[in-house]
């Protein structure tokens, strides 16, 4: 079975140029849409789960559902990661039931929804990575405050985000600070705050610069070459989806999720982690609204998520073809968790933080 630590799936991607899209799972229907566009493609999978949908699906069934995918898809390498991780338990308890990689999101204190100072998330982010290098386990840390720069506060998700309103200064992660903390930490790939969020309602209109801060993006990879960036809210929010959705009968507000050709951009300024769950979540409700209104006596669930899945397959192989992921399975040899922990251990997969740190400093 193929199950690959995130840090050694993003160096691949790193060396090879390209990003790798993070889907979020809950159920069944949508890990079988994932790894089926993945094996279309021949790309690598990161599939992320957060504190919400292990408590819906229970950390068994995910357990048993992510074994299931590894043993249906032996050559697609897939990384399993606790996304937004609060504390050191969740992050724990995660790699007990299979998890390859975890987020200890110490932006927010362990509540998940008050922001937290910067020793806090530099401390709680540290004792997390030892314990996850320990046993060959990533770690990704996020630095700033998720959330709009257009309204001044986040969105919730899954009971997951910022409550009230921030300063635009706490929403856009800081290069300077950027260095201290992956020099602090040694995490292995750093979430940074330039303007995304959750859910579907990112923005009111495209995003300029004004509302999507990729320069902050720019600036951290020209400090922190080596480092791999990760962009949160990064759903593109397809109009089609949401005419699709609002056509049967939905009543979602026009809105603009972050373009593509911006994520691409990121990609090249050192993003090799992009997290995408509203996306899938509207392919997949939309056609949902739509078999209920043109087939008003199917009460078969199977008629309403065979084509579901599909509309959500479609947006991960859509994604896998964008972000240059498509084509690299292949070329992977997984090494074992095992092997990883004596490289961290060893120092080996330390932070390279070289001359263009220090120079900026």
């Amino acid at each position: 079975m193929a199950r690959i630590t995130m840090r050694q799936l993003l160096d691949h991607a790193a060396e090879h140029g390209y990003g790798v899209p993070a889907f979020n799972i809950n159920n069944m229907e949508q890990g079988l849409a994932i790894m089926e566009a993945a094996a279309a493609v021949d790309a690598p999978v990161i599939i992320q789960a957060s504190r919400g949908a292990r408590s819906y699906a229970n950390d068994i069934m995910l357990a048993k559902m992510i074994d299931a995918l590894s043993e249906m898809y032996p050559d697609i390498p897939l990384c399993m990661h606790q996304d937004h991780g609060n504390d050191e338990a969740t992050c724990a308890t995660a790699i007990k039931y299979g998890f390859t990689s975890v987020m200890m999101d110490g932006s927010l204190k362990a509540d998940g929804k008050t922001a937290a100072d910067y020793e806090y998330n530099v401390d709680i982010t540290r004792r997390v990575v030892d314990m996850a290098h320990w046993v060959g386990a990533s770690v990704e840390g996020e630095l700033g405050v998720l959330g709009s720069l257009e309204h001044g506060g986040g969105e919730q998700e899954d009971g997951h985000g910022l409550e009230g309103k921030v300063s635009r200064e706490q929403l856009l992660t800081d290069p300077d600070q950027a260095v201290d903390f992956v020099r602090a930490t040694k995490v292995d790939a750093l979430a940074i705050a330039m303007g995304t969020s959750h859910g579907a309602y990112k923005f009111t209109r495209k995003p300029d610069g004004d509302v999507l801060a990729m320069k902050v993006v720019e600036e951290i990879h020209r400090r922190l070459p080596n480092t791999h960036l990760v962009m949160h809210g990064s759903s593109s929010v397809p109009q089609e989806l949401q005419d699709i959705f609002n056509e049967f009968g939905g009543a979602m507000p026009q809105t603009f999720g972050v373009p593509v050709e911006e994520i691409v951009r990121g990609i090249k300024h050192g993003v090799r982690k992009v997290n995408i769950d509203t996306d899938c979540r509207l392919a997949m409700t939309g056609v949902f609204r739509k078999i209920a209104t043109q087939h008003k006596a199917e009460f078969d669930p199977r008629k309403f998520l065979k084509p579901a899945m599909d509309a959500m397959r479609e947006v991960c192989r859509q994604r896998f073809e964008q972000f240059g992921t498509a084509g690299n399975a292949s070329k992977i040899k997984v090494i074992p968790m095992s092997e990883m922990a004596k490289r961290y251990k060893s120092g080996a997969l330390d932070p390279q933080i070289g001359t263009a740190a220090r120079a900026a400093e």
